[in-house]
């Protein structure tokens, strides 16, 4: 504005109308550089959804994975794999109907993704809940909240998926429209995570 008030001042009058224009077409190119993402083949961060949590890890390196007790067995091997973490709970509706859909990327992407439901609940709650409702994935518990109080989730289902590198490529609730949680951008992060290696 300081360039432009300078000119209106002196006599190229008609100078004043091509700066402008040129400064505004600067602006115009500038905003998408800015807000573009780095294209790396990951999906692009969505910036204007709902996240329900107070801490973004998009794009960072993903917070230590705290677990009391796993329901199914032994932890599972994650070394190498896209790792998927459920926050959630047996009482939460939206959770319950994220299941059957979590069973079929469990079994779809079994060789490259690990998959964890991990509940604030008492272990016996959630086992009890398991033996009515089939979870073909890893299901663990942590009552102190431990990572869940590291994101700050303020929601449920609440998402975050890492890749073998550490980096948290997807965080937030799998139904937001703004940003839904597909079976595509699942397998674009397994392919572009298996493509970097």
């Amino acid at each position: 504005m300081i360039l432009l008030s300078a000119y209106h001042k002196g006599t190229m009058r008609k100078g004043t109308g091509y700066i402008a224009a040129i400064v505004a077409g600067l602006i115009v190119v500038a905003l998408p550089v800015i807000a573009q993402p780095k294209d790396d083949g990951y999906p692009a961060i969505v910036t204007e959804k709902t996240l329900y949590a107070k801490n973004d890890f998009r794009g960072k390196k993903a917070p230590k994975l705290e677990v009391e007790e796993w329901l199914t067995g032994k932890a599972p091997a994650m070394k190498g794999k896209v790792i998927f973490i459920d926050f959630w709970a047996t009482w939460c509706g939206p959770c319950k109907a994220l299941i059957p859909e979590m069973n079929e990327w469990a079994e779809k992407f079994k060789d490259d993704m690990v998959m964890i439901g991990i509940s604030d609940e008492k272990s016996e709650v959630v086992s009890k809940f398991m033996e009515g409702t089939k979870m073909k994935y890893h299901v663990a518990i942590d009552t102190q909240k431990r990572t869940s109080k590291e994101l700050g989730v303020q929601g449920i289902p609440h998402v975050m998926i890492i890749t073998p590198d550490g980096i948290v490529r997807w965080q937030g609730f799998p139904g937001e429209k703004a940003d839904k949680l597909t079976e595509e951008k699942l397998k674009q992060i397994i392919d572009t995570a298996k493509a970097s290696k």
